[in-house]
């Protein structure tokens, strides 16, 4: 067996991943309930389709990244030059080619989706997923409820291109809900499900979110039910899950990494912790399209570079006096401008440090070499 893989099986979570596939998938291949699409079809080579094999990387660890694919379950260890890029090694919801005889990991397949955040105080990107269709916005009818926060990530996905619902858990804990629904009314194009992720009826209205084959993604803060929804949504217990504390409303921490889920007569759900930083780099356009209110009356501003404070014709500082736009969300889209090209400045500037810095090594070994050859 080769050295950078280890297989086992049954599945690593009971009911999860592709141990388990005789029982999820009927009609439809394996790689088909896995997510596999003629996007990623198309991009082998008549060589790869008779030499490779591809597999979907359902979760990742600090020493190696659980796949599941045709053959079921397989562990890979961490260690190749597939790995060491930060922007280009595997991640959550990947698809990777494997060679058939040696399962040495040949290649990544190129990304339909992306989801990335600057890593908190570093200067460099984290991956938090890859080929995801739709997303779930979770929040809770309490004190976490926080539009800014929502539209945080409602600009992450846009970016990525995928569907976004924003679902609202915790319902029966509040007699009166309207107030977060309305909250949310004004937003285009955006729906939002309530539920008490307890009653699995109540859910019935996501499955359309995930569909076999497709991959859906929960995204929100610790504790606002991800978790308990997601077992909802499977039927079964696949992720721990733990209650809120009753003097702050807040929840407790409980999924610990991020996991692609199989669940019966549906897609793969992915699973993730909840993050206390979610920095927003290299997004423009998701930012454009999440506000995009906003974005579409700023090109009607006299000015190109009006920054909507004082200046004169300015079309979002006139809708904003005739209230047709909510000063809140108008001073956290300038936030989060100003986020997105801070953190993008710094990113090319690290970039640039590191193609300098490859570059002067590149050169000391080249001379190194050439006074080698001259002794």
């Amino acid at each position: 067996m080769s050295k950078s893989l280890i297989s086992r099986r049954p599945s690593f979570r009971r009911g999860a991943f592709a141990g388990s596939h005789e029982k999820v998938v009927s009609a439809e291949t394996p790689l088909r309930a896995l997510g596999w699409k003629p996007f990623f079809q198309q991009q082998l080579s008549l060589e790869e389709l008779t030499d490779c094999e591809p597999l979907r990387v359902m979760a990742v660890h600090r020493s190696q990244i659980e796949v599941s694919g045709e053959r079921g379950d397989e562990v890979i260890l961490v260690n190749g030059p597939l790995f060491d890029d930060a922007l280009e090694k595997p991640t959550v919801g990947d698809w990777l080619l494997l060679e058939r005889d040696s399962r040495k990991p040949v290649r990544r397949l190129e990304r339909s989706s992306l989801f990335r955040r600057m890593a908190p105080g570093a200067k460099q990107v984290q991956l938090i997923a890859a080929n995801i269709d739709n997303v779930l916005i979770v929040t809770s009818c309490n004190d976490d409820f926080n539009l800014s926060r929502i539209e945080r990530y409602l600009a992450l996905v846009k970016e990525a291109g995928c569907r976004a619902c924003v679902v609202l858990t915790k319902s029966d804990l509040l007699s009166e809900h309207d107030q977060y629904r309305e909250a949310l009314k004004g937003y285009r194009d955006l729906p939002v499900v309530l539920v008490n992720a307890l009653d699995r009826a109540s859910v019935e209205p996501l499955r359309d979110y995930c569909r076999s084959g497709e991959t859906l993604a929960l995204l929100g803060s610790s504790g606002v039910g991800k978790s308990t929804l997601l077992n909802s949504l499977a039927g079964s217990e696949l992720a721990a899950t733990a209650g809120i504390r009753e003097d702050d409303s807040k929840g407790r921490h409980t999924t610990r990494h991020r996991a692609l889920y199989i669940i019966p007569d549906g897609g793969l759900l992915l699973d993730s912790p909840g993050m206390r930083e979610l920095g927003l780099a290299d997004i423009g356009d998701g930012l454009a399209a999440a506000f995009s209110d906003i974005s579409e009356l700023a090109t009607q501003c006299r000015f190109a570079d009006c920054a909507h404070q004082t200046e004169p014709g300015c079309a979002v500082r006139a809708a904003m006096d005739a209230e047709e736009l909510d000063e809140r969300r108008v001073r956290n889209w300038r936030k989060l401008e100003r986020e997105v090209k801070r953190n993008s400045q710094t990113l090319a500037e690290s970039r640039a440090d590191e193609r300098a810095f490859s570059q002067l090594v590149h050169s000391a070994l080249k001379d190194s070499r050439s006074r080698k050859n001259r002794i």
